[in-house]
């Protein structure tokens, strides 16, 4: 745990950012989770492609492209989401949490791709 710690407090401040924003989102989820566990097949999927998504931008860190992990899954969930028309009706729902849940996941994703984004300009300035 100290590694992961440490690894961590070495990263960019905007990659920082996109895995917080990626821990949010996984907040998000379980929001949504305690307030409608039958909305979910056992444990909720998106959080597992989150975390493992998060442990490839930090085992890549020492690369300029490491948050594009960060983006990718901020991105299938969200415009996925959406497109598949599963975003909205959550936002709609008769139950506080799931929209609470739906919101807070959301920001966090979107925030999570907004910085993985700059994260990566960042680093690909800095090589020579």
């Amino acid at each position: 745990m100290i590694a992961v710690g440490m690894r961590f407090s070495l990263l960019p401040n905007s990659t920082k950012l996109s895995l917080s924003g990626l821990a949010t989102g996984v907040a998000g989820l379980i929001i949504q989770w305690i307030a409608d566990p039958s909305g979910f097949p056992g444990f909720p999927p998106g959080i597992g492609f989150i975390a493992v998504c998060a442990v490839l931008v930090m085992a890549f860190a020492s690369r300029w492209w490491a948050p594009v992990f960060s983006v990718l899954i901020s991105l299938w969930i969200v415009v996925g989401g959406w497109a598949a028309g599963l975003l909205i009706p959550n936002f709609r729902s008769d139950d506080a949490g799931t929209v609470t849940g739906n919101a807070v996941m959301t920001a966090g994703l979107v925030f999570a791709a907004g910085t993985g984004v700059v994260a990566m300009i960042a680093a690909r300035r800095k090589q020579p």
